[in-house]
């Protein structure tokens, strides 16, 4: 990996792409301590130190790099463009104009490309100003005496709420910039960006305080095997062989080769864990407008906010199961492939084209999709089930989920640029 970076950047074109990259990433660190006008940045750094993240916040906050509760100028982060994307996607199977324009091609996914622009931009103002409000209430940081937005005229909260929208666009712009002229997808490094800034402070936050170095020692060789265990899955697929007749098309003979279908172990990603966190996170932020004395209140605290209770860590298996059957069955159709397939003359040896083919893919799904759920909710719990067997209380912004995506991204990056060098420096046969 480390000789692929050296070779990528001996090389001219590929250099200047991933120095754009590194600028862009630079930008958006840069943007994430920019405070929004309005916000009292020293009593906001005294308020993280005194209080803890809640669920989703917390959520949100780790997918912004920190700057959710910095109130910044990037403060929403990646994640409403993540919602978008996810909303237009399940949209496809409600609705057949949606379904219809992801068939059309490059034309159709630049239309649906635009529309999760402009649902970007609609839960970028929806969640500013619900996050403006929380703040104003003292909510975003429970127990905190201390006023984060001094002045709350409508003119400063609506100054705010531009300001966060604005951040937003920019961020899904800076994306996009690197898709084009950089190195990766571009929104995946903005969240990798985000995610492994994160990182240094955390680990040096468990050295601290009561834990001391064996607990340091003992975080991080879970961390390492988590990697490797990611890394091994989501490299493993289940390649389905397929088989191209010969078929004439005027004086020309075509097909006759062979190919397969790679199908992951891991099909949805990291959407289900995050699907996963975001319900569950669900309950406890309504509790905390609730009387705190409640009968309700207390026990939504004791047993669905606590990320170490039983009933808490259940229901994040169950919810991770169901939600990755649920995106692979909306992402993956195998009678879409069928008819592909069918249509250019290719079929899987043994199984008849058409409805038998769809019906066995279907088949190879169902069954591959069980152990990579069971592995999916197994990388996101080892974390949280070793910080509370080691009996480690500091605050841990990361967890499977992080190290899924940072592995992910890692690893499709990478693979990007060996592409890339490989039709540079493609020798050909006659060397």
């Amino acid at each position: 990996m480390l000789g692929a970076f050296v070779r990528a950047f001996r090389t001219p074109d590929l250099r200047r792409k991933l120095l754009f990259t590194i600028g862009i990433m630079v930008v958006f660190r840069i943007g994430s301590f920019l405070p929004t006008p309005g916000v009292s940045y020293p009593n906001v750094q005294k308020c993280i130190d005194a209080t803890a993240d809640n669920g989703l916040l917390g959520l949100v906050n780790l997918f912004s790099g920190g700057a959710l509760l910095q109130l910044s100028v990037f403060a929403l982060g990646i994640m409403p463009y993540i919602t978008a994307s996810i909303i237009i996607q399940l949209l496809r199977v409600v609705i057949p104009r949606f379904e219809e324009l992801h068939k059309e091609g490059q034309s159709g996914t630049a239309k649906l490309t635009q529309y999760t622009r402009y649902l970007t931009i609609g839960l970028a103002i929806l969640q500013s100003t619900t996050i403006i409000t929380i703040a104003r209430s003292g909510q975003l940081f429970s127990g905190c005496s201390y006023d984060v937005i001094p002045n709350d005229s409508w003119v400063t909260l609506l100054i705010m709420v531009i300001t966060m929208t604005a951040g937003t666009g920019l961020i899904m712009w800076l994306g996009e910039l690197i898709t084009e002229r950089g190195v990766g997808n571009g929104m995946s490094l903005l969240i990798f960006t985000s995610i492994a800034a994160s990182f240094p402070g955390s680990m040096w936050s468990i050295v601290g305080g009561s834990n001391g170095p064996t607990k340091f020692v003992v975080v991080l060789a879970i961390i390492v095997l988590v990697i490797g265990l990611v890394v091994f899955v989501e490299q493993s697929q289940r390649r389905i062989p397929v088989q191209y007749a010969k078929r004439m098309v005027g004086r020309r003979m075509y097909g006759g080769s062979s190919t397969y279908i790679p199908i992951k172990i891991n099909m949805a990603g990291v959407i289900p864990v995050i699907f996963a966190s975001s319900l569950l996170a669900i309950p406890g932020l309504i509790a905390q407008f609730g009387d705190q004395t409640a009968g309700w209140v207390k026990w939504i605290s004791l047993h669905l906010a606590s990320q170490s209770a039983p009933l808490h860590l259940a229901l994040y298996v169950v919810l991770i199961i169901f939600f990755c059957y649920f995106y692979t069955a909306i992402t993956f159709n195998p009678d879409e492939v069928a008819d592909n397939m069918k249509k250019y003359g290719g079929f899987i040896p043994g199984i008849r084209a058409g409805r038998p083919t769809a019906d066995y893919l279907n088949y190879v799904i169902s069954r591959i999709t069980a152990p990579g759920s069971i592995y999916l909710a197994v990388v996101a719990l080892i974390p949280t089930v070793a910080f509370v067997m080691l009996g480690i209380t500091t605050r841990i912004p990361f967890g499977g989920s992080s190290i899924l995506i940072v592995v992910g991204v890692g690893l499709e990056t990478v693979k990007q640029i060996q592409s890339q060098l490989e039709q540079r420096h493609y020798e050909g046969f006659l060397r």
